[in-house]
């Protein structure tokens, strides 16, 4: 049973968000970086890629899964609030320029990279596996395939419509949005949960996810004429 849907795009909080949920027992949380180290994953997200979203299997979707942040899962947090009407809604945001900041040095790069040169094996290969679910989401969102990167205007745009989608949507009993660097007060009162004596997680900002993906790169030369 899922009892947390993150709503929020990648890059506003997400990886710390996921340490943050399993530290207060609601994991494991699924997460995109779920699905760029695992094969069977990647599958069974690739499966739905041209499914429609009322003949998704949304609960063996998520077998396994207490709660989910980030993209692919965020990207479907409506069909997910339906399949779950129980499950709380954790909608995750910042500073839509910042935010585009960061997607355009770390995100968008990746993508294009892969989709530019898939046979080169630049990133994992579950993120090729996922791709067409990727070409998915970037449409509906930004308008371009994974290959394009969005314009400031054009992603910022969909950012602000994205939050103020989830906001009308969600009962606000069931809502909490959420910004970065708030800390454990307001997640834990949204959940009913004590306030670990501990800080907030931290993880994942740019710079440590340019290094992933240059570990990626130098992993995928190995072996190559």
């Amino acid at each position: 049973m899922v009892d947390v849907i993150g709503a929020g795009f990648p890059r506003t909080g997400t990886t710390s968000m996921k340490a943050a949920l399993e530290r207060l027992g609601l994991g494991p949380c699924h997460h995109m970086s779920e699905v760029l180290e695992s094969s069977s994953l990647a599958d069974r997200w690739a499966a739905i890629a041209g499914t429609p979203a009322d003949e998704v299997d949304w609960p063996g979707l998520m077998e396994g899964w207490r709660s989910g942040v980030d993209w692919p899962l965020s990207f479907f947090w409506r069909e997910l609030a339906d399949a779950f009407p129980d499950a709380r809604i954790l909608l995750t945001v910042r500073d839509p320029y910042r935010w585009y900041a960061s997607m355009h040095a770390t995100i968008f790069e990746a993508i294009r990279e892969s989709v530019r040169a898939p046979d080169d094996r630049v990133l994992p290969e579950e993120l090729a596996t996922i791709l067409p679910l990727l070409d998915r989401m970037w449409n509906a969102h930004f308008g371009v395939g994974p290959g394009e990167i969005p314009d400031e205007a054009t992603a910022v745009a969909a950012f602000e419509r994205h939050t103020a989608r989830v906001r009308a949507e969600v009962p606000a009993d069931r809502l909490l949005v959420y910004r970065v660097g708030q800390g454990w007060e307001p997640l834990c009162e949204f959940l009913d949960v004590d306030v670990p004596d501990e800080p907030f997680p931290r993880l994942n900002d740019t710079e440590a996810m340019l290094a992933k993906q240059e570990e990626w790169r130098r992993e995928a030369s190995v072996g190559r004429p």
